[in-house]
C-alpha cells in the first residue's frame, strides 16, 4: 500500500459551504517528476499547485511512495470544483498501477471536482502495464462517502413504507490472507442532479402487442417533448411508468398520438410524486435503510433507454436487465434454437457510491424466418408429402408444441400488411381437410386460400397452426407463416443445447473483460441525451480494489495422486447391473475388477465381485432392475446387497434413465447406488476414474475423505463449542410450469468438530414458493439426528441459505429465522445462538487479475486465485457481506459466491467467518480440489434436483368434476437410504 502523499484533508463547515458562492472547476496538481525509487517500487513525485478560480478551487496533489509490486501512490487530486465540495483539496491519489512499474496517477479531488493531480512516476521498477490510475479516482470517492455518512449520522429510512434494514453491520474488513489487486466490473456512476419525479401513463385503447407502449411513448415524446413536455426527454419502463429530472409545465394531461395506419391513442400522464433520493444517500452513507428501491428503478429505467432509446444501433432485444443481439455473435444450439450474445446491466449501491454492473451475457433465441425451416430442423427431416398430418402430429406434435406454444409469428400472403399472431396448436387435420364457417358456408383452409388470396398451398397435406382463443380459432397454412424475430426460446434446453451454450459462454477472463470494456464503450452512456438531462456520468474503466487471498487449510484428504481416503467404508456385498445394449458383460466384469483394486488401495473395504454381472432393459428399467435386485439379494449371503453399480450410456438425453435409476433405488428399493458411464467402463486400467467413483461411494457408505488436520485454526468459533451447520436450498419448474410442485431441501452437520456428515430432509412445497413450508419440523428433525449421530447437543447454529434474492431478505428473516427458533426451542433451553448466512450464486459480478502478464496474481486458466475475498468498495456501504471465489478455475471466467449475513448471533469477525466459509469448500466430499460454494450448500442443491427425479402424478379420485384429476407426490426415500449421503 503506498504512503499518503501531500494533501491534507480539511473538511468545511456546512454553514461555510451554504454561504460560499459556487466557483469554477479548481485544476489539479500538475504533472510532477518523482525521483528513481528502489526496484519493484515507485519514487515520491510532488505535483504543482493547482489554481483557485472560485470559492471551492482546486488543491495541490501530494506525491506517494510505493510497496514492492506496486507503483507508487499518485500526486493528490484537484480540490472539489462546482458542486458541493467538502473539502479544500483532494488529497493523496493513491494511484496504483497495473504492473510494478512506478506511480498512477492522482484523483480527482473534493466532491464532484474535476481537476486532476499530477502523477509521479517511479524509476527502476520492473516494466508493467500502461498506467491506469483507478484507485486515485476511488479515493475520491471515498471522501465523497465519508461526507455523506457525516451528513446523515444517526439517521434512518423516513420514506413511508421502507423498513429499516435490521441486518447485522460489518464487523470489520477481512485483514487475513495476502493483499493483491484486483478488477471488478462495477463502473462508477455520478449523479449530479437530484429533482427527478414520477409520472403514472395511462393508454387507451389498451395496445396488444408489448412492444406498442414503446413505439406510442417515443413518438409522442418526439412530437411533443418542446410544447407540452416543456424540453423535458423523459424515461419510460414500458409500461405505466415515466420519470423525468424536474417537473414537467402540468400535473395531469390527455395527449393522443397517431401511429401508421391511422391507429390513435390517447396518453394520459399524471404527477404521482417526487422521487426521493434521501434513502440513497443513507445506505450510501452506511446509514441503517432499507433497499432505496425506487431510486435504483429510476437509475435503471434511465440507463435502459440510454442503451435501447439512443444507442440501439445493434438492434437489441430486452428481457428484464440484459440486452441481447445477433451481432454480438450468435450460433446455433441445435434444432433451431439459436444462442444469442448480449449484456447484462443494473445500477448498485456500494461503499464507492453507486456503480453500474455490466456483464456478459447469453441466452436462447427461436431462430426466425419461415416456420417449415424451423419445423424441419426440430424435427430432425425433410418435410415431403409422405408425412401425413396423423403422422406429424403422432410423432412430432407434442414436441414441437411445447416449443411453439405461445411463439408470435406473421403472415406472408397478405402483402405489406404482416399483421402478427401468436400460436396456440395444431389444427386436428390437414389444410385440405380442416373446415371451418365463413359467410360463404362451410370451406376447407385450402379453399379459403385458394379463393381469396389465389394460392394453392404446396403443403396442404400438413396441419394449419391454430392462432386465437379455443371459442373463435383461426387456421393459418405453416407456409404461409414467418416467426418473429427476436423471441426469447423459455422451455427447457436439451442437455445438447445445454452443452453447446456452455462452450459458447466460457471466455477467458481476459476476454471477458475486454468484452466488458468493448460494451462500456460502445454504449456511449455519457453521450446520449438522457445522461445530460439526468445528470449521471458512467466511468469508463472497470473498478479496481484491494481483495485478501486466504491460505488453503491444511487438511488430510484423498489425494489424486495416491487415492487415500481417511476412514474407509465398508462393501460387504454388491451386485453390478448392465443397462448398455451394446456393452459385453466381459468388459463391465473387467471394469468391476479394476474398481475393486483401486478402492481398496483408497481405503475401502470392499468386497471381491462375487456375483455375475446382471444384465437389464434401459427401455423397461422400471420393471427390470427392481428384479435384477431381487436376483442379486437371492445370491447374497445376507440375502441383501450394500450397493448396486449401475453402468448407463453416454447419451446426453439420457436424464430421465438416470432418474428413473434413482427414484427406483432410493424410493422403492431402498439400496444405494452408483451410476457409471460406459465410456469410461470401456477404458482399460481406468485407474483415475474407478479413485473418484471410489470415493463417492465411501462418502455415501458412511467413511469420510478429508478432515482438517489443524481444526481450531481452519474452523474459528466453530470448534470452539458443539455446532450444526445447515445448507439450503429451493428448486422451482420451469417458466412455463405452474403446476408443478417446488423442492426444498434442507441438509445439516451430523458430526462435530469434523464437519464432514451430513443428515437431509427433501419436501416438497407450493409451485415456486421461496420461502420454506415447515422449517420448523425440518430444523427439528436434524437437531435430533445431530444428537443421535454426534452423542451431543449443539450450543449454535450455522445456516447457509442458498437461492434467496436481495428482495426476499427481509421475508426470510421473518419467515424462517423464527421457524428455526420455534425448532430449537422445541428441544433446548435458552435462545439459539444463530448465524444465518445467505449465498448467492446468480450475480453478475466478475473479479479479473489486475494484471494478467503477472501469473503470480492468477491462476493457471487466467482467474483470480483460489481463496480470493472481497468485502471493500464493490460490497455493501453497511452490512456485512463479501464476494468470495473459494474455487480453482476450470473453464472460462469463475464466478465469486456472494455471501450476505442476515443474522449472528455468535459474533463473527470478518476473518473468522470467511475463513470458515473458503476453509469448508475444501472437505466437498466427491472432489479433491475446493469448490465455489461450502459444501452444506452443495449438498442440499444436488438433494433438491435428485428428488425433482421422485415427483409423481397419481389419480384422485371423487371430488368436483372440474378439478384436477392427479396430484403431486413426492415419495418418502427409504430410511436404508436417507440415513447415509446418498445425493453426493
Amino acid at each position: 500500500m503506498a504512503s499518503r502523499g501531500g494533501g491534507q484533508h480539511q473538511r468545511q463547515q456546512q454553514q461555510q459551504q451554504q454561504q460560499q458562492q459556487p466557483g469554477g472547476y479548481g485544476r489539479g496538481g500538475g504533472r510532477g517528476r518523482g525521483r528513481d525509487g528502489a526496484p519493484y517500487s515507485g519514487g515520491r513525485g510532488r505535483g504543482q499547485d493547482g489554481s483557485y478560480p472560485g470559492g471551492r478551487g482546486g488543491g495541490y496533489g501530494g506525491g506517494g511512495g510505493g510497496q514492492p509490486y506496486y507503483g507508487g501512490g499518485g500526486g493528490g487530486g484537484g480540490g472539489g470544483g462546482q458542486g458541493r465540495g467538502y473539502y479544500d483539496d483532494g488529497g493523496d491519489g493513491r494511484g496504483y498501477q497495473r504492473g510494478m512499474e512506478g506511480g498512477g496517477g492522482g484523483g480527482r479531488g473534493g466532491y464532484r471536482g474535476d481537476g486532476d493531480g499530477g502523477y509521479g512516476r517511479g524509476g527502476g521498477g520492473y516494466q508493467g502495464d500502461a498506467p491506469e490510475p483507478r484507485l486515485a479516482a476511488q479515493y475520491a470517492r471515498e471522501i465523497d462517502i465519508a461526507a455523506l455518512r457525516a451528513q446523515f449520522k444517526g439517521l434512518t429510512t423516513t420514506t413511508p413504507g421502507a423498513a429499516s434494514s435490521q441486518f447485522p453491520a460489518r464487523p470489520g474488513f477481512v485483514a487475513a490472507g495476502e493483499e493483491c489487486l484486483v478488477k471488478a466490473n462495477h463502473f462508477f456512476v455520478g449523479l449530479k442532479n437530484d429533482n427527478f419525479h414520477h409520472y403514472d401513463v395511462a393508454i387507451a385503447p389498451d395496445p396488444v402487442l408489448k412492444g406498442l407502449f414503446r413505439t406510442i411513448i417515443s413518438k409522442l415524446v418526439t412530437e411533443r417533448r418542446h410544447t407540452d413536455f416543456g424540453g423535458r426527454l423523459p424515461a419510460y419502463d414500458g409500461r405505466a411508468n415515466l420519470y423525468t429530472a424536474g417537473e414537467l409545465p402540468f400535473r395531469s394531461r390527455e395527449l393522443e398520438v397517431e401511429l401508421s395506419g391511422s391507429r390513435k391513442f390517447k396518453v394520459a400522464i399524471r404527477h404521482v410524486a417526487p422521487v426521493s433520493l434521501q434513502d440513497l444517500w443513507m445506505v450510501m452513507a452506511g446509514c441503517p435503510a432499507g433497499i432505496p428501491s425506487q431510486a435504483l428503478q429510476l437509475l435503471d429505467i434511465v440507463l435502459r433507454d440510454m442503451v435501447l432509446a439512443e444507442r440501439n444501433d445493434m438492434g437489441y432485444v430486452a428481457f428484464g436487465r440484459s440486452y441481447f443481439s445477433p451481432g454480438l455473435g450468435s450460433r446455433e444450439l441445435d434444432k433451431g434454437i439459436f444462442a444469442w450474445k448480449g449484456f447484462y446491466q443494473s445500477c448498485r449501491v456500494t461503499q464507492q457510491g453507486l456503480s453500474l454492473n455490466i456483464d456478459m451475457s447469453s441466452t436462447a433465441f427461436i431462430e426466425p424466418g419461415r416456420v417449415l425451416n424451423f419445423v424441419e430442423k426440430a424435427i430432425g427431416r425433410r418435410i415431403t408429402n409422405a408425412i401425413t398430418a396423423g403422422y406429424f402430429l403422432n410423432n412430432y406434435g407434442n414436441e414441437l408444441m411445447r416449443t411453439l406454444k405461445g411463439v408470435k409469428v406473421e403472415v406472408t400472403h397478405r402483402g405489406n400488411l404482416r399483421k402478427k399472431y401468436r400460436i396456440a396448436g395444431f389444427t386436428e387435420q390437414s389444410a385440405d381437410v380442416q373446415t371451418f364457417t365463413s359467410s360463404d358456408g362451410i370451406k376447407t383452409v385450402k379453399e379459403y386460400f385458394n379463393k381469396k388470396y389465389n394460392l394453392k398451398l404446396a403443403f396442404g397435406y400438413l396441419p394449419c397452426l391454430q392462432v386465437g382463443s379455443k371459442e373463435r380459432p383461426n387456421y393459418l397454412p405453416m407456409e404461409l407463416c414467418n416467426i418473429v424475430p427476436g423471441q426469447r426460446y423459455k422451455n427447457r434446453l436439451s442437455p445438447t443445447q445445454v452443452s453447446n451454450l456452455m462452450n459458447i459462454t466460457n471466455d477467458r477472463p481476459c476476454d471477458r473483460e475486454s468484452s466488458i470494456r468493448q460494451t462500456v464503450s460502445s454504449n456511449q452512456y455519457n453521450s446520449t441525451e438522457r445522461a445530460d438531462e439526468f445528470g449521471i456520468e458512467v466511468d469508463s474503466y472497470p473498478t479496481t480494489l484491494k481483495a485478501r487471498v486466504l491460505k488453503a487449510p491444511m487438511f488430510f484428504r484423498t489425494s489424486v495422486l495416491t487415492f487415500k481416503v481417511v476412514n474407509g467404508a465398508t462393501i460387504k456385498s454388491w451386485a453390478c447391473v448392465n443397462l448398455c445394449d451394446g456393452l459385453d458383460n466381459r468388459v463391465v466384469e473387467a471394469f468391476c475388477l479394476q474398481l475393486v483394486r483401486t478402492s481398496k488401495i483408497t481405503g475401502l473395504d470392499f468386497a471381491n465381485v462375487s456375483l455375475p454381472i446382471l444384465k437389464a432393459d434401459p427401455h423397461n428399467v422400471k420393471t427390470d432392475l427392481p428384479m435384477r435386485y431381487q436376483e442379486a439379494c437371492s445370491w447374497s449371503r445376507d440375502n441383501k446387497i450394500d450397493l448396486l453399480l449401475v453402468v448407463m450410456t453416454d447419451d446426453k438425453n439420457n436424464a430421465s434413465l438416470y432418474g428413473d435409476v434413482k427414484r427406483i433405488c432410493e424410493t422403492e428399493i431402498g439400496v444405494l447406488s452408483q451410476c457409471c458411464r460406459a465410456k469410461q467402463v470401456y477404458k482399460e486400467r481406468n485407474v483415475q476414474y474407478c479413485a473418484n467413483v471410489a470415493i463417492k461411494i465411501n462418502a455415501k457408505a458412511g467413511g469420510r475423505n478429508s478432515v482438517f488436520l489443524n481444526v481450531e485454526a481452519s474452523l474459528p468459533v466453530v470448534s470452539k463449542s458443539p455446532t450444526i451447520i445447515f445448507g439450503a436450498d429451493v428448486t422451482h419448474p420451469g417458466s412455463f410450469d405452474e403446476s408443478t410442485p417446488s423442492i426444498a431441501s434442507v441438509v445439516a452437520s451430523a458430526d462435530w468438530p469434523e464437519v464432514t456428515k451430513y443428515n437431509s430432509v427433501v419436501r416438497m412445497q407450493a409451485s415456486r414458493k421461496e420461502i420454506i413450508q415447515d422449517l420448523e419440523g425440518i430444523v427439528r428433525e436434524l437437531l435430533n439426528a445431530f444428537k443421535r449421530d454426534s452423542k451431543m447437543e449443539p450450543k449454535q447454529l450455522i445456516f447457509y441459505r442458498d437461492g434467496v434474492s436481495e428482495g426476499q431478505f427481509q421475508q426470510v428473516v421473518e419467515s424462517e429465522i423464527p421457524e428455526i427458533e420455534k425448532a430449537w426451542k422445541s428441544l433446548y433451553a435458552g435462545k439459539p445462538r444463530i448465524t444465518f448466512i445467505v449465498v448467492q450464486k446468480r450475480h453478475h459480478t466478475r473479479l479479473f487479475p489486475n494484471n494478467y502478464n503477472d501469473p503470480r496474481g492468477m491462476d493457471g486458466t487466467g482467474n483470480v486465485r483460489p481463496g480470493t475475498v472481497v468485502d471493500r468498495v464493490i460490497c455493501h456501504p453497511r452490512e456485512f457481506d463479501f464476494f468470495l471465489c473459494s474455487h480453482a478455475g476450470i473453464k472460462g471466467t469463475s464466478r465469486p459466491s456472494h455471501y450476505h449475513v442476515l443474522r449472528d448471533d455468535n459474533n463473527f469477525t470478518a476473518d473468522q467467518l470467511q475463513s470458515v466459509t473458503n476453509n469448508l469448500c475444501y472437505i466437498y466430499t466427491s472432489c479433491t480440489r475446493s469448490v465455489s460454494i461450502p459444501p452444506p450448500v452443495y449438498y442440499a442443491h444436488k438433494l433438491a434436483f435428485r428428488a425433482r427425479f421422485y415427483l409423481t402424478q397419481v389419480p384422485v379420485a371423487g371430488g368436483d368434476p372440474g378439478a384436477a384429476k392427479f396430484q403431486w407426490v413426492l415419495p418418502e426415500i427409504k430410511e436404508e437410504v436417507k440415513k447415509s449421503m446418498f445425493f453426493c
